[in-house]
């Protein structure tokens, strides 16, 4: 039957510790192979956390203690991937590929 349960943040953090361990490791593997000229904004700017992860309380703290970096969440997290993807869209895609195709289209009625 389902039942309510509380847990701790403690519990919480030990439960994702292996993830936020991995995912500490990516970003600093990533910052390794960042060509100077990208670091230099990175290091002027900081490292903008997305995504749902951005929301897990403390993750922006760890990962400023981490990198030694100041880390920011951005405003609307959850929404930066679908904004990113449209904006690449709109800069990578000729217009022809918006156009809609009268192959299917629906005839109108006159």
């Amino acid at each position: 039957l389902p039942k309510n349960v509380t847990i701790t943040a403690k519990e919480v953090r030990e439960a994702l510790s292996d993830s936020l361990a991995l995912i500490i490791d990516a970003i600093k593997s990533t910052l390794e192979k960042t060509p100077p000229e990208l670091s230099a904004d990175i290091i002027d700017h900081g490292i903008t956390l997305t995504g749902g992860g951005a929301l897990l309380r403390g993750l922006d703290k760890l990962v400023e203690q981490e990198t030694g970096m100041p880390v920011h969440v951005a405003e609307n997290p959850l929404d930066c991937v679908v904004n990113g993807a449209g904006k690449q869209l709109e800069v990578n895609m000729p217009a022809s590929y918006y156009k809609a195709s009268d192959k299917h289209s629906k005839p109108s009625k006159k």
